[in-house]
C-alpha cells in the first residue's frame, strides 16, 4: 500500500515529452518548438522564461489543444498518463476548464464583452458539472469573493468593461479555478499590470492554487515572477529549453550563458544602479533553416569552435546549492568549465565601461537648471449626453505639482495607471498651453511669455521618446526620413545625410541601413530610431515615457545603458516615467511618487529605496519581485485592496486613506484628521526628501 501511495505522490499531473510544433510561412517551415519535455507535479509551480520568439507560450497552446490545424505537432503530453495530444477539439473540450484552465496575457480579449461576468462565469460552472442556475450564481459570488472582487453579489452582474485591468484579470481567475482544475496555465498573466496590482494577482493565483491544489504554469519573461512564484524553472531559447533545474539551482548557479545573460540584464529594486547593466548582444535567431549548431553561439561571449560544430542537447550537471536529488540540466559544452559565472577565473558578462560623468563633482544646486513646474493643474470637463453634451463635472487629472529638472538628471515620475503621469508629460511636451493653471519653465524662461514664434523655437529643447516604437515611427518613411523630420521642421544649415549618419552611430545603429524602414528592424532598433530622432535638436530635456516597457529584458538593458551614456556624453536632462520600479532604481537621481494627480513623495533615488516614508510608497516597493528566490521565501508584501479612487471627486482628507494600511491601525482621532486634512508636502531638508503624510 505504501509503495502505491509512495507511485501515486510521484505520478506527474502533466508529462510533456519531446513536444515539437511548426508552422509553415512564406519564408520557410517555422520551428516554433523544438524538443521541451517537463513533468509538472501536484501543487508545484514550473516557470518558463525567455524572450519573446522563444516558444513559451506556443508551448502552452499546443497542451491546451489551441494552436491553429495548420501546425505541425509532435510529441507527447500525457494528461495523468491520459494522452491529450492529437485529440480533436470536441474531445479535448472535455479537459478544458475541468482538468487544464488557462490565464491569458489580455483579460478584456479573455472575457465576452456583451455578457456580465456573472453570466460567464455560471456558463463556466454548467458547462463541466450538473449544477442548478441557481446554485451556480451562489458560486459564481463566491468565486468573486475567493479572487478578491470586493462587493462580489454587487459586481457579479457587472460587464467587463466596468471592471479595471486588475480586476478583470481576477475574474479571468475565478473562471478558471471555477472547476478545481488539476493544472493552471498562466500565460503572462500581469505583464500589463501595475506593480500594486501585479503583487495582488500573484497572491491571487497562489490563493487559488492552494484551495485547487493545482499544478502552475507560470509563463513570463519577468524573472522577479518566476524567483517569487516558482519551484522548477524551464529556460527557452530559439523554441528549445537550453537550461532547467530547480528555482534556487537556476538562480544561485547557472549553468547556461543565456541564463547568466538574462539575469545579469535584469535591474534590481533593492540594489543600487551604481553600475551598468550587462545586455547580452544581438537578437534571437528567426527560427527558420536553423543551421546544426548552437543557437546561442552567434551571442554568446565565450562560444568556441565546437559550439558551432553541432547543436549541443539538454545533458546533467553538477548540482552546486542544496541537497536535493532535482535533476538540473544545461544544453551548453562548456557548461561544466561555469563556475560563479565565470569561466577561468573570468566574467562571463564583463561590466560595460562608461564614459566619464563630467556633471558629476559639481553640486544639484550649481547645475543649470533645464526645467522648473510650480503648481501644475489640469482639469478636464466631464460630459454626458450623445447629442447635446452638457458638463456633468471635472476629472482632476493633475492637481498642483512642483518639482525642477537640471542639468544631468534624470527625474523619476512613478504611480499606477491613472494616477497623471502621463498627463504631466503631455502638459510639459505642449509648453503648459492647455494646462489649468500653472508655471512651466524651460531653461529659464517661463513659457506662457513666450510670443508664438518663440515657442515654436523652444520646441527643440525638449523632445519625447514614445512607449510604443512601431506606433511611434511612419511605417511609410525610411529611417533617415524619420530622424531628419525634426531637422526640416525647424530648418537646418547642417548635411542631413552626415546629420542622420552621426545620429545613428550615437544610438548604435549601422548608418548604412538609413534606406530601411522601421519594419525591417527589431523592437529595440526601432527604440534606438525613435531616440535618435529626439536627439536630432540637440535637446536639452528629453521626456520618456514608459521607453523600455515594450522590450525584452536583454534588449531592454542596452537601451538603459544608452540612456546613461549619452547622458553623461552629452549632459542631457530626462524626464522618465515608468511602471517598472526597479527601472526607476537604475536609471533615476530624483523621483516623484505620484497618487491621483498629487505627488505623496518627491527626492533623491537612494533616500526614497531605501527609506521610504509614505505607507504608497511602501506598497509599491514591496510589491516589485526580487530575482532572488532567497531574498523573495522573506519578504513581505503590502497588499493595497481596491482600485484608485475617482478623479472626479476633490472632497478634502488624504485621497488615499481608503487603501491605506497605515489609516486601519489608527485610532479615531487620528482618522479624523486624514478624512477631513488634506497633507502637504513636508520637507527634511538634511536628507533631501518630501512626504505628504499626516503621520510620516
Amino acid at each position: 500500500m505504501t509503495d502505491l501511495t509512495e507511485s501515486l505522490v510521484d505520478t506527474p499531473v502533466l508529462s510533456v515529452k519531446d513536444l515539437n510544433v511548426s508552422f509553415p510561412s512564406e519564408a520557410g517551415l517555422v520551428e516554433a518548438v523544438r524538443g521541451v519535455s517537463f513533468d509538472l507535479h501536484k501543487g508545484r509551480t514550473l516557470g518558463i522564461v525567455g524572450e519573446s520568439g522563444s516558444g513559451k507560450s506556443v508551448t502552452s497552446m499546443a497542451v491546451m489543444g489551441l494552436l491553429p490545424s495548420y501546425a505541425g505537432i509532435t510529441g507527447s503530453a500525457k494528461l495523468e498518463g491520459k494522452e491529450i495530444l492529437g485529440l480533436s477539439d470536441r474531445e479535448m473540450s472535455k479537459h478544458r476548464g475541468s482538468d487544464i484552465a488557462m490565464i491569458f496575457q489580455d483579460p478584456l480579449s479573455a472575457l465576452t464583452p456583451v455578457f456580465d461576468v456573472g453570466t460567464q462565469l455560471v456558463e463556466a460552472l454548467q458547462q463541466k458539472s450538473r449544477i442548478s442556475k441557481k446554485a451556480a450564481w451562489k458560486r459564481a459570488v463566491e468565486l468573486l469573493d475567493l479572487v478578491g472582487i470586493p462587493n462580489p453579489d454587487r459586481r457579479v452582474k457587472a460587464f467587463p468593461h466596468e471592471f479595471s485591468g486588475g480586476m478583470r484579470q481576477r475574474v479571468v481567475i475565478a473562471m478558471a479555478i471555477a472547476n478545481n482544475p488539476k493544472i493552471i496555465i498562466a500565460d503572462e498573466p500581469t505583464t500589463a499590470l501595475d506593480v500594486t496590482i501585479q503583487a495582488q494577482i500573484l497572491d491571487v493565483i497562489k490563493t487559488a492554487q492552494e484551495e485547487t491544489g493545482a499544478a502552475v504554469i507560470m509563463i513570463t519573461h519577468d524573472m522577479g515572477v518566476v524567483a517569487s512564484t516558482a519551484d522548477d524553472v524551464i529556460v527557452m531559447y530559439a523554441g528549445k529549453p537550453v537550461e532547467t533545474g530547480p528555482v534556487h539551482e537556476i538562480f544561485s548557479a547557472p549553468r547556461m550563458p543565456y541564463t547568466i545573460g538574462l539575469l545579469g540584464s535584469i535591474p534590481r529594486v533593492d540594489k543600487k544602479g551604481d553600475q551598468p547593466l550587462i545586455p547580452i548582444e544581438g537578437n534571437p535567431p528567426v527560427v527558420i533553416d536553423l543551421p546544426d549548431e548552437c543557437p546561442f553561439a552567434p551571442r554568446c561571449p565565450v562560444a568556441i569552435d565546437e559550439c558551432r560544430a553541432a547543436e549541443p542537447t539538454l545533458r546533467p550537471v553538477e548540482r552546486m546549492v542544496g541537497d536535493s536529488d532535482a535533476l538540473h540540466a544545461a544544453a551548453c559544452i562548456r557548461a561544466d568549465e561555469i563556475r560563479d559565472r565565470m569561466i577561468d577565473g573570468k566574467e562571463l558578462y564583463p561590466v560595460p565601461e562608461m564614459p566619464e560623468d563630467t556633471l558629476r563633482d559639481v553640486p544639484r544646486s550649481e547645475r543649470e537648471m533645464r526645467l522648473e513646474v510650480e503648481d501644475l493643474h489640469k482639469v478636464f470637463p466631464l460630459m454626458k449626453g450623445s447629442l447635446l453634451k452638457r458638463r456633468v463635472g471635472d476629472v482632476y487629472a493633475v492637481s498642483g505639482l512642483d518639482f525642477d529638472l537640471r542639468a544631468g538628471e534624470t527625474l523619476a515620475i512613478v504611480g499606477e495607471s491613472g494616477c497623471g503621469k502621463s498627463t504631466t508629460l503631455l502638459e510639459i511636451m505642449d509648453l503648459g498651453e492647455s494646462a489649468t493653471q500653472g508655471t512651466i519653465k524651460l531653461a529659464g524662461k517661463d513659457v506662457s511669455q513666450l510670443n508664438r514664434r518663440e515657442r515654436r523655437q523652444m520646441r527643440r529643447d525638449v523632445q519625447m521618446v514614445f512607449q510604443d516604437p512601431m506606433g511611434a515611427l511612419d511605417p511609410r518613411l525610411t529611417v533617415k526620413e524619420i530622424i531628419a523630420e525634426p531637422l526640416t521642421a525647424f530648418g537646418t544649415d547642417e548635411n542631413v545625410t552626415d546629420r542622420v549618419d552621426e545620429l545613428m552611430q550615437l544610438v548604435g545603429l549601422d548608418p548604412t541601413q538609413m534606406d530601411r524602414f522601421p519594419g525591417n528592424f527589431s523592437g529595440g532598433q526601432r527604440q534606438r530610431i525613435g531616440l535618435a530622432r529626439a536627439l536630432a535638436t540637440n535637446p536639452k530635456v528629453i521626456v520618456l515615457d514608459e521607453p523600455v516597457s515594450a522590450l525584452d529584458v536583454s534588449i531592454q538593458a542596452g537601451m538603459i545603458n544608452l540612456l546613461d551614456e549619452l547622458k553623461l556624453k552629452l549632459g542631457l536632462s530626462y524626464l522618465f516615467v515608468a511602471h517598472d520600479l526597479s527601472v526607476i532604481r537604475h536609471i533615476s537621481d530624483r523621483v516623484a511618487v505620484m497618487y491621483l494627480g498629487k505627488f505623496v513623495e518627491y527626492g533623491d533615488t537612494d533616500t526614497i529605496f531605501e527609506n521610504p516614508r509614505h505607507p504608497y510608497t511602501q506598497a509599491l516597493l514591496s510589491a516589485i519581485p526580487v530575482p532572488d528566490p532567497d531574498v523573495e521565501k522573506n519578504r513581505e508584501r503590502i497588499l493595497l485592496e481596491g482600485d484608485l479612487p475617482s478623479p472626479t471627486d476633490k472632497k478634502p482628507g488624504c485621497a488615499f486613506r481608503t487603501r491605506c494600511p497605515l489609516y486601519a491601525t489608527l485610532d479615531e482621532g487620528k482618522r479624523s484628521r486624514c478624512d477631513t486634512e488634506t497633507p502637504v508636502m513636508r520637507h527634511d531638508v538634511e536628507q533631501d526628501h518630501e512626504v505628504a503624510c499626516h503621520y510620516r
